[in-house]
């Protein structure tokens, strides 16, 4: 079997899985390098505010190698977080016929980059997008040097329609393009938590008839979790519920915005193990995001899987490839009108809710970890 040499900063429950899947398949071999450390699955994260440990096996059913990271400030926030003096020679140990990076804005990542171009096939893995973008010298010169790092991927592995137009802009021809959509375990989030649902909608008084919309992520300004605040007020619905999964640096002001209205629950972060049945017991899940910086949501794979209509902003990723008219609705971002129009619109109708729900569910099917599998494997079987 072909051999690829995978870098990657720390386990993630998004990537995980394909690794593990990848190696069951027999279809390649993979060694995934990991660059932030040994350290990195009990990390700080500054978006929630507390130290997160993931409570799924992320380092399970494959070949994994930890890299030794010398940075002075470990993390995956900065671009010297990620300094790894013994990588390259790491990865030529294990003498793979391709390499998989992702992300770039590392300094050992980087490194990897330009040290194979020439000597192997470099693949890449992102999902930035175009959307945040502003004309003017700044971006000119971000563009100059974008095309300068991506000269060195000879193929990308694009997420969606956003982020095949970013890879476009920055270089890459449609031949070094091959699309591995983003998933999630969708199987997870589709399996019934009916007794936890019915538990947690008791347990803030949401009564089986009312309507409960979800913000699950970082309680963080590119999420705007204000304007959903300020949308929900203005409803005309005084059978809905809204409630705010996580935290993070915006929990206290949403909370003190939030004082005395009954109908606004908060919940702290929630690992993944519960979050399906949070998903579940929502009607409709909303991501509002402003940006800049939100690059897909990946919480939208996850309400869609958990057959749940979603709204999102315009400045969502994700928003063309997953969205539409049958499964919910996109809104202009930091639109609280077009917002509160588009909450007013589903929650006015149940029926309307489980039609778009079921629409979402057979929607994000097609978007799982088998296809990104199939898409690494294909590409690496095709090298000559």
């Amino acid at each position: 079997m072909r051999k690829l040499a995978i870098v990657v900063t720390h386990p993630i429950q998004y990537y995980a899985p394909v690794f593990e899947l990848l190696t069951q398949r027999r279809q390649i071999a993979i060694k995934v390098f990991y660059t932030w450390g040994d350290q990195s699955n009990n990390k700080h994260d500054p978006g929630f505010g507390k130290k997160i440990t993931w409570d799924l096996p992320l380092l399970t059913g494959y070949d994994y190698e930890w890299a030794r990271n010398t940075s002075a400030q470990p993390g995956s926030h900065h671009f010297k977080g990620i300094i790894t003096p013994d990588l390259i020679a790491q990865i030529e140990n294990y003498q793979p016929d391709a390499i998989l990076v992702f992300g770039w804005a590392y300094q050992s990542h980087l490194k990897v980059l330009r040290y194979f171009k020439s000597k192997l096939p470099v693949y890449f893995r992102g999902d930035s997008t175009l959307l945040d973008e502003r004309a003017g010298l700044k971006q000119l010169i971000r563009s100059i040097y974008l095309k300068w790092v991506y000269s060195h991927v000879d193929t990308a592995f694009y997420t969606g329609i956003n982020n095949k137009a970013y890879f476009s802009k920055y270089g890459l021809k449609d031949h070094q393009l091959s699309f591995a959509p983003h998933a999630v375990d969708n199987r997870r989030f589709a399996t019934d938590r009916f007794d936890e649902v019915i538990n947690l909608r008791l347990g803030l008084n949401i009564k089986n008839n009312d309507i409960l919309v979800l913000f699950a992520g970082k309680l963080e300004a590119k999420k705007s979790p204000l304007l959903l605040l300020d949308a929900f007020n203005k409803l005309n619905a005084d059978q809905a519920h809204l409630l705010f999964i996580g935290n993070g640096e915006l929990e206290t002001m949403l909370k003190h915005r939030a004082k005395g209205n009954p109908r606004v629950h908060f919940i702290d972060f929630q690992n993944q193990t519960k979050m399906p049945a949070v998903y579940q017991s929502a009607d409709v899940f909303c991501l509002p995001s402003g940006g800049p910086g939100e690059s897909w949501g990946l919480a939208v794979n996850e309400a869609m899987a958990c057959g749940r209509p979603v709204i999102v902003s315009d400045k969502c990723g994700c928003a063309p490839d997953l969205v539409d008219d049958s499964n919910g609705i996109i809104f202009k971002s930091g639109d609280v009108d077009k917002l509160v129009a588009a909450l007013n619109y589903l929650t006015a109708d149940k029926a309307k809710l489980q039609q778009c729900g079921q629409a979402s569910a057979q929607k994000i099917a097609a978007w799982n970890f088998e296809q990104i599998a199939i898409a690494i494997e294909n590409k690496l079987n095709s090298e000559t």
